[in-house]
């Protein structure tokens, strides 16, 4: 995936549109019970389609809308480019959408150069309920200014898509600088470029997402999940999509869609990444048993303590990859092997199910088993 990525509809676009449009989904029917009005807000929006016909994510944003009556009259929508060409060539395709003028609130366009002052106009406003989408070609416009501006009122959150490549080379490069600072803040840029001189590529990698994401949670995005995109043959990263929230439930539900968007799969156990290649490259990825890992992690943490599975889940799960149906599995795994006790007891629930309210104790360490 190159900067095409953004023009010809690959299946790494089309996974990255799918996780998108999914969440909007699920967040705009929350949101549209709760709110008179919603947003959806994407200030790098392209031309709508890509070459080869196929909608973009604002297209299936106001599709869905306009399939769904309790969207239609609350949904406002917001999308720009600095590129007049691609600003005219959306409000051509929107105009074209079936149905689109049954929309209470007509699709807003604009063309306009992403930075400061926008984000200042976002800073200064109490938005309605907004998914804020952030997709620029690399990272001039994407600063944690524009994203806090949103972010910091309720009911929002935002899906930041960003060239990992581009940062990476940024950082060593003293020309864009500003544009670093932007998005690291002034001091974490300056420490990372030192931190990374000596860095491996594979290390370099996870010590910049982990930047990105204490950048996001310092600014009070608690909840940040972000998925790899790799190029066509498996061998460098090439995109990532990251999901910032301040709501805990909209982090798992994030988690869901992400993990089904994985294409591999270690035990069952998301790698909250895409590549195309893995579909064709036998890897051994079972060897890491990534689930015999949360065993010991679970009868670590709840040593002596009684709670529901749910309560488990929902205390245990963020910040790890792990999908509530992964903590059921091991769950079902560890009361086979007599390692902790529930109720009711397996004898008394159908066979091979642990249901959220299920109670489970954990031994105390003296009881620990290895």
């Amino acid at each position: 995936m190159t900067e095409n990525f953004f023009e010809m509809r690959t299946e790494g676009s089309a996974v990255k549109a799918a996780i998108v449009d999914k969440y909007f989904r699920v967040w705009a029917r929350i949101m549209a019970a709760r709110a008179d009005r919603i947003a959806y807000i994407d200030l790098f929006a392209g031309p709508g389609r890509y070459q080869d016909g196929s909608a973009s994510v604002p297209l299936l944003v106001l599709e869905k809308a306009v399939a769904e009556p309790a969207l239609r009259d609350k949904l406002v929508t917001v999308f720009n480019d600095k590129d007049a060409n691609s600003s005219k060539t959306l409000e051509a395709e929107i105009s074209k959408l079936s149905g689109v003028d049954v929309l209470k609130y007509k699709p807003h366009i604009m063309n306009k150069q992403v930075g400061t002052e926008i984000a200042k106009g976002f800073a200064d406003l109490q938005l309605i309920p907004t998914l804020f989408f952030v997709d620029p070609w690399g990272y001039k416009g994407l600063s944690l200014q524009l994203i806090n501006s949103v972010l910091k009122n309720w009911g929002c959150d935002c899906i930041v898509f960003f060239n990992y490549n581009r940062i990476n080379m940024g950082l060593a490069n003293p020309v864009v600088a500003e544009h670093m600072a932007a998005l690291f803040g002034q001091e974490r840029a300056a420490e990372l470029t030192k931190e990374l001189e000596h860095l491996s590529p594979a290390d370099r990698e996870l010590m910049i997402v982990e930047k990105i994401s204490e950048a996001l949670q310092d600014m009070g995005g608690k909840y940040v999940l972000p998925f790899c995109f790799k190029n066509e043959h498996g061998t460098r990263t090439s995109h990532y999509l990251i999901f910032v929230s301040k709501n805990v439930t909209a982090y798992t539900i994030m988690k869901d869609i992400m993990g089904g968007a994985s294409s591999t799969h270690a035990q069952n156990v998301p790698s909250f990444s895409y590549c195309r290649a893995d579909k064709t490259m036998p890897l051994l990825f079972d060897l890491a048993r990534p689930l015999d890992d949360l065993e010991a992690l679970l009868l670590d943490k709840f040593t002596g303590q009684t709670l529901s599975m749910r309560e488990i889940f929902d205390q245990h799960h963020v910040g790890l990859p792990y999908l509530l149906k992964n903590y059921k599995d091991v769950l079902l795994q560890m009361e086979k092997k007599g390692k902790i006790e529930t109720s009711p007891p397996a004898a008394k629930r159908r066979k091979d199910t642990f249901a959220d309210g299920v109670e489970v104790t954990f031994p105390p360490t003296s009881e620990k088993k290895t």
